[in-house]
């Protein structure tokens, strides 16, 4: 079961498999439900008008988004790589205990074919290509989308309390193109692939696995929901391990093509 969201005349309005779904029915009234819940309501929808409209994102203003770090050897060896506090990042990736940190309001989010950015205060910028569970109300995990966390590496590598404005801003975070409803199980060996164009040419492709993370998404979503509620749900960002090298920074006029499983997610770098 797929679910997307559409810009129409009247407002906002989610699809599930390519055909709307009763006006009023949305993800914050389907994230208060199992996975089992939502397949059951939506399966009961009557359903006769094909979705159309310009893709959003598949996120609601009472939805936040939040992200965990050094999930993956590869970021962790970034990460000391470009810190000049480099053992804080080792100990983050050997801890029981999950980084996790605020990535922004739904509002805020990008969606589909909407542009990213990058700080202007920044000389060091890259898009973080991630598998994005999404929760429900319970902390179970009921789906999975796209996401890329655009990070400014030279502030973070500065001093890690600077991560807030390393990773939160305007365009510094793009989700999409729908949800997949699906648990835990389905998202354990999902293929991540990255491309990065500059004036009509590839300059970064890489691959890798979800195999490869180090912690479960079911530990991400439990260390997260352990002292905070989100009543309507919450998409969770669970890290990368697709890292371009050092000399390479997003520029204005870039395109980034992030694959989840068969989910595309292509977004412009704007100014």
């Amino acid at each position: 079961m797929y679910l997307t969201r559409h810009l129409t005349a009247h407002g906002p309005r989610w699809a599930a498999d390519g055909h709307f779904l009763p006006e009023g029915l949305d993800l914050s009234f389907l994230l208060k439900l199992s996975e089992s819940g939502i397949r059951r309501v939506i399966e009961t929808c009557s359903m006769d008008e094909a979705a159309a409209g310009e893709l959003l994102p598949p996120v609601e203003s009472s939805q936040e988004v939040w992200a965990a770090g050094v999930t993956y050897l590869r970021s962790r060896e970034a990460r000391m790589a470009e810190s000049e506090t480099k053992d804080i990042y080792e100990k983050v990736y050997d801890a029981d205990r999950v980084e996790v940190f605020f990535k922004g309001a739904g509002w805020r989010i990008r969606g589909m074919g909407q542009p990213i950015r990058v700080r202007t205060d920044s000389q060091w910028n890259v898009p973080e290509p991630e598998l994005a569970i999404v929760v429900n109300a319970s902390g179970d995990i009921v789906g999975y989308t796209v996401g890329n966390d655009v990070s400014s590496r030279d502030i973070e590598g500065a001093n890690p309390l600077y991560l807030p404005q390393a990773k939160i801003y305007d365009g510094s975070c793009a989700i999409g193109p729908g949800i997949v409803i699906d648990g835990p199980q389905a998202q354990r060996d999902l293929p991540i692939h990255m491309t990065i164009e500059r004036a009509g040419g590839v300059v970064y492709e890489g691959e890798t696995n979800t195999s490869q993370l180090k912690r479960s998404v079911e530990d991400i979503a439990d260390w997260l929901m352990r002292e905070l509620t989100f009543p309507e749900g919450v998409i969770v960002l669970t890290g990368t391990c697709l890292v371009p090298p050092d000399e390479f920074t997003l520029s204005s006029g870039d395109r980034v093509r992030i694959r989840v499983g068969d989910l595309v997610l292509d977004n412009p770098v704007g100014d």
